[in-house]
């Protein structure tokens, strides 16, 4: 609801990808509403932006479910509870009211007032860390991507992939399936990736189905306004030229906490220092949950990121409504139509 051009809810979520919309269900569970600011323009963060198409495969329940079509069930999963949503707009300050509520303004100068803050924002701000290549800007969106955003966009392509952790793995064993050629370049022998997915790769090569060029990396790139090649630094067999329709480095993004880091929280090596009782930060009333925080023993995983959320919610009742004693409720005993809420 509206009052004084403020946006009033029980929770602010900060941040719109997966941790933060099952936050939303979770938080529906205990009639909390929820509102969600996003900078980016729909909700599902990475998943909907970097990869909608890329198969994930450690969420329960599911043996292989595509990263969009997560986002998809997880809006459907919260769509009971009516969550709010400010997307396009990033959360650029937070102050403490006299009544103990939090006001979040977003960069626009969009209000929104709780009396708890979910900090849900994955990375921060991140953009792809990109390879030392002279002349890599001019052949951005002309045969260089950093993200693979749609899979057939490389159908009956020839596709040179640079890097050696998971996202490099997991998109040469995929391309290798669209691509009409895919040539996986690693500057060192060991690849950083899961096992079964080196494995895979091992397989592949062997198989003729893939290039795997190791020791090796991309110095340059060719091509008169489109990619038409690149140039491969090798240890032992010096510089060679090979032609390609797309480069696509894959070395991992660079997370930026952005405003975050002047919210007068905790921060340790770029991510929020939390309590796992709970997941709150070191203010009151703020917690952190998903990729964005860090503790002993932390995975950046999502489902990780779906207990957080689920710890979170618990105490966050407690700011909520102070007064009253917190009775959860199996999902399996009363069903979602008892429990849900609406934004207003």
């Amino acid at each position: 609801m509206e009052n004084q051009n403020k946006i009033e809810t029980d929770i602010i979520i900060i941040g719109a990808g997966p941790v933060g919309l099952f936050a939303v269900f979770e938080a529906g569970l205990l009639k909390l509403r929820c509102h969600l600011i996003d900078a980016l323009p729909q909700a599902g963060g990475q998943l909907t932006e970097i990869y909608p198409k890329k198969p994930i495969y450690d969420i329960p329940g599911y043996p292989s479910v595509l990263a969009g079509e997560l986002v998809q069930n997880l809006m459907k999963q919260i769509e009971p509870f009516k969550p709010g949503f400010t997307f396009g707009e990033r959360a650029e300050t937070i102050e403490k009211q006299e009544d103990g509520r939090w006001l979040v303004t977003t960069i626009k100068g969009t209000k929104h007032l709780a009396p708890v803050i979910f900090i849900a924002g994955g990375l921060g701000s991140f953009e792809p860390r990109k390879p030392p290549i002279d002349n890599i800007a001019q052949f951005e969106d002309k045969g260089v991507e950093y993200f693979v955003r749609n899979p057939e966009f490389y159908h009956n392509s020839r596709v040179v992939i640079a890097g050696g952790g998971d996202s490099a793995l997991d998109w040469a064993i995929y391309l290798s399936k669209v691509a009409k050629e895919l040539t996986l370049i690693h500057r060192r022998t060991e690849f950083r990736g899961a096992p079964d997915s080196v494995e895979k790769i091992q397989y592949l090569a062997n198989k003729g189905k893939i290039k795997l060029i190791t020791n090796a990396q991309v110095v340059g790139l060719n091509g008169n306004g489109q990619l038409n090649g690149v140039v491969i630094q090798h240890d032992t067999e010096g510089e060679f030229v090979l032609e390609t329709d797309h480069f696509v480095p894959l070395f991992g993004l660079t997370p930026k906490l952005g405003p975050i880091a002047d919210w007068g929280l905790a921060i340790d090596k770029g991510a929020v220092e939390v309590n796992t009782f709970d997941y709150s930060t070191s203010v009151p009333g703020i917690f952190a949950i998903g990729d964005i925080n860090t503790y002993p023993g932390k995975l950046k995983l999502i489902l990780c990121g779906f207990h957080e959320a689920t710890l979170a919610c618990q105490s966050a009742f407690k700011f909520v409504h102070p007064d009253k004693k917190l009775s959860f409720k199996y999902t399996t005993v009363t069903g979602i139509e008892g429990l849900s809420g609406s934004e207003g």
